[in-house]
């Protein structure tokens, strides 16, 4: 039985009508990304599975054994793909990382469950693949805004290893940026006409409620201007990832909304690419 949408909740998570000019991203996103392609070394549509949407892009490092940081883009599961989330490679690359960027397949054509499969395969392959590339699989750090960020606390989530051939330290960080780490608020929302969500897979899916034995460092994150719900997923998931002795810690992003957040990691010196770069070792 579906559940008749929340109008507090409702607003809450509609993202794209909290700016004036949601349009505007998606073209910034593309055209920042576009550039690094033009301009750095890039190893285009590698399959990190058989689907056809199983691809990603890696911009190497100019020196061998480099961390890697892998994206995950955002755009409520069903929007935004690898073509507009390399914004960031620039500047990462230039501090000495490698630089991965993922698609995976969209809403409603597919299910939640398939999209968190996909970004767990495409992390197993980069365990498995990415020395080939001159990046270091033990220095690997995953980072996604919205539902990328939601799909980052899928890959720290803990019980899932073992079934792709990967230890459970496969990550050496994190850093989600204005995640979505419980669902059940999107069930009473117009997002789940699209993610087709029941209780059982809201919660199957939400990282809020499979927190690993043990993990890696996080940094959490979210736009001051955000509202008061994607505040509030994020500080939640980070205390009580604390209480679990687990390390992790909060950035503050003053004057940045749920959109512009995630440019601060290809925006050097802001406090985003610098939580990237400790947590990447550089």
């Amino acid at each position: 039985m579906s559940i008749p949408v929340d109008p507090y909740y409702d607003k809450q998570y509609n993202a794209r009508a909290s700016v004036t000019d949601y349009d505007q991203y998606p073209r910034l996103y593309r055209s920042l990304s576009d550039a690094a392609h033009s301009s750095l070394q890039v190893f285009r549509d590698i399959a990190y599975g058989p689907g056809a949407g199983e691809r990603l892009d890696i911009f190497p490092a100019a020196q061998p054994n480099a961390p890697v940081l892998l994206f995950i883009h955002g755009g409520y599961w069903r929007a935004l793909s690898k073509a507009e989330s390399a914004f960031m490679a620039p500047a990462l690359v230039e501090a000495g990382a490698c630089v991965v960027v993922i698609d995976y397949d969209l809403a409603p054509a597919v299910s939640l469950d398939h999209i968190v499969d996909q970004v767990r395969r495409s992390l197993a392959w980069i365990n498995a693949h990415i020395a080939e590339f001159g990046g270091d699989p033990t220095r690997v750090v995953a980072s996604g805004s919205s539902a990328g960020g939601h799909l980052v606390g899928m890959l720290l989530a803990g019980g899932w290893h073992a079934d792709y051939g990967v230890t459970d330290s496969v990550l050496r960080g994190a850093l989600p940026i204005s995640g979505l780490f419980d669902l059940q608020p999107l069930l009473a929302t117009q997002i789940n006409s699209w993610m087709n969500l029941d209780e059982q897979a809201a919660r199957r899916n939400s990282p809020q409620a499979h927190f690993p034995c043990q993990g890696p460092e996080i940094v959490v994150s979210y736009g001051a201007l955000e509202s008061a719900e994607f505040a509030r997923q994020s500080q939640e998931y980070l205390e009580a990832w604390q209480a679990r002795g687990l390390p992790g810690r909060f950035m503050a992003a003053p004057g940045r909304n749920h959109f512009d957040v995630v440019l601060q990691l290809g925006e050097p010196g802001t406090p985003l690419y610098r939580a990237a770069l400790q947590l990447l070792g550089l």
